[in-house]
Formats: structure tokens, sequence, C-alpha cells
């Protein structure tokens, strides 16, 4: 396993990744519709290179075998989704890793990056959204130490779905 920050270079390889394992994570809970106009709006290269932009964003890619597994976005200040976590959290916004290599462990080590991130940057807590019925990511998140702490809407297309808020406290 290693991982490699990304950047503008890397943007048709994230665009494809993040489509992939959005798709396998949720299309079977979904409308083809619906699924369509998020992958659309939310991965556009337009859209991708506008959060790569972003200073206060990051994204990471993992690698086995020279093969991109996975991958991790985090943000910071401004760059948060719409919850008020303040300054002194780092949001993981996407955890998201390729179907075959699930069960390795690859998210507890972005995870690890994540928290390696914010301490760094000497936040007290990291935080994310995961929706309600994505019920291995939320077993996974417990056993990581994380909490629900609230929840927010999240739409997938027209239909609105609930997030639960999960925190973790660091210091």
């Amino acid at each position: 396993m290693k991982i490699k920050k990304c950047g503008l270079e890397d943007l048709q390889i994230l665009q494809k990744i993040s489509i992939e394992t959005f798709n396998d994570t949720f299309k079977d809970q979904n409308s083809l519709e619906n699924m369509n106009a998020y992958l659309e709006g939310a991965f556009s290269l337009k859209q991708l290179e506008k959060e790569l932009s972003n200073i206060s964003s990051q994204f990471f890619f993992v690698y086995f075998n020279n093969e991109v597994a996975g991958y991790l976005k985090v943000n910071t200040n401004n760059a948060q989704s719409s919850e008020e976590m303040g300054d002194e959290s780092l949001e993981i916004e996407r955890i998201y890793i390729k179907s075959k290599f699930q069960k390795h462990g690859f998210g507890k080590y972005l995870l690890n990056k994540a928290m390696e991130i914010a301490v760094e940057r000497h936040k007290k807590k990291i935080w994310l959204g995961v929706w309600e019925k994505n019920e291995n990511a939320i077993a996974f998140y417990k056993k990581m130490g994380f909490v629900q702490t609230g929840s927010h809407s999240f739409y997938m297309g027209d239909e609105e779905q609930k997030d639960f808020i999960m925190t973790k406290t660091l210091i």
C-alpha cells in the first residue's frame, strides 16, 4: 500500500474512480435516473477540477501494486460541507475503495491518513456524513471510534435521503 496526494494532472483518474466506486456502492439502492443525475453533477471534470483547486481540500489515492485501489477527500475551513463544525474540525468527505480491494484494510489506511492530517493541522475532531442505509460503512466508522452526533439531508437526484453525521474527537 502506498498513498499519493492528487493534483490536477490526476483529474481523469479521479473522475473514473469516483464514478466507479460511487456507482458500485449505491446503484442497487437508487434509481438509474437519480444515480446518473448525481454522477453527472458531482463527478464532472469541471466539478472535480474546482474541488482539486480548492486549497482547503485535499485528495489522496491509495495504491496497491501500482493500481489505484481507492481515494480519500478531506476538507477544512470553508471547504467543509454544509455542517457548521467550525475551524477546529476536519471533514472526511469521501473514502471510497474499489470493490475488489474492500475488506483488506485500505479504508482504515485512508482514515488513518485523515487523522494524521487533522493532528498536523491541530484539529480537535474529524467528522463525516454517511448514508443511514450504508450499514457496512456505519459499522466501520463505529469500530474506528466515531459516534453519531446528528444527521442531515443528502439529495440523490430528486430523492431526499438522510446522512448520519459521525464525529471522532482527537484531542
